[in-house]
């Protein structure tokens, strides 16, 4: 199959994010598990959208934004045809933030690696990043190793994306010993976004029945706009005060 153009996941997201800057890698692999999307694959295991993927998932995303359908309903109303997968230009709106999700497809990691332990050693070769430095963001509480039954050290890899994130901080002078502060800051905010997200948690009744699809996507949504929220407050905050200590300086 040709590349021309299609899109892998991760680009898929940053075209449509100026539209929809709640949508993220996670929400759009939701929608494929729900049956909405069925994209390629590459024999690797990648994902790749075609134009007419794209448009679908537009109109899935402006559906649910503008006509607050439910997935099931724009499920069906697309399995018979009866909705037109075309752009709604004059109903889109401007993005706010900028900031967008730093993924495994960004450094060109396989979804099969992602899925896998792997062992510390191999970390060089694989990333291009020193066992050392890996040991050091473990140590700071950044990723947890794991231990193999032959007593070997694992990495996650779910978490190769976030050493390689890491490892660009470090080229800018930002160690692992430095972003202690942003573990301990996402330990606070996770305990607040799980109290906020509790409704989500459940059905209306209260009990403990497993969540309807519509919980699970709704719940979805609202930590996405959270994160992309409080995300947006980190980012004005650093700025604010990074133009208030160069006034400092200069007067």
């Amino acid at each position: 199959m040709p590349d021309a153009g299609y899109l892998t996941i991760g680009k898929v997201v940053k075209k449509l994010q100026p539209n929809y800057p709640d949508l993220s890698v996670s929400k759009v692999r939701y929608l494929e598990d729900e049956g909405l999307l069925n994209p390629s694959r590459t024999p690797g295991g990648y994902r790749l959208y075609s134009q007419l993927d794209v448009r679908r998932l537009e109109t899935i995303l402006y559906l649910q934004k503008n006509k607050f359908m439910p997935l099931q309903v724009i499920k069906e109303e697309l399995a018979k045809g009866e909705v037109s997968l075309l752009a709604h230009e004059d109903d889109r709106t401007t993005a706010t933030s900028t900031t967008t999700a730093i993924t495994a497809e960004d450094y060109n990691i396989s979804a099969e690696d992602v899925e896998k332990f792997h062992a510390l050693t191999r970390m060089p070769e694989m990333l291009g990043v020193s066992v050392s430095f890996v040991r050091q963001l473990s140590e700071a509480g950044v990723i947890h190793l794991r231990v193999s039954p032959a007593g070997r050290d694992l990495v996650d890899g779910r978490d190769l994306a976030l050493i390689k994130t890491c490892d660009e901080l470090n080229r800018f002078g930002i160690g692992a010993k430095n972003l202690r502060q942003y573990v301990l800051a996402a330990n606070r905010e996770s305990g607040m976004f799980d109290s906020a997200l509790t409704v989500y948690g459940t059905n209306a009744s209260g009990g403990g029945s497993e969540p309807t699809v519509e919980q699970r996507e709704r719940y979805e949504q609202a930590l996405s706009r959270m994160i992309e929220l409080t995300n947006n407050v980190r980012e004005t905050l650093i700025r604010r005060s990074l133009r208030g200590s160069r006034g400092t300086r200069s007067s």
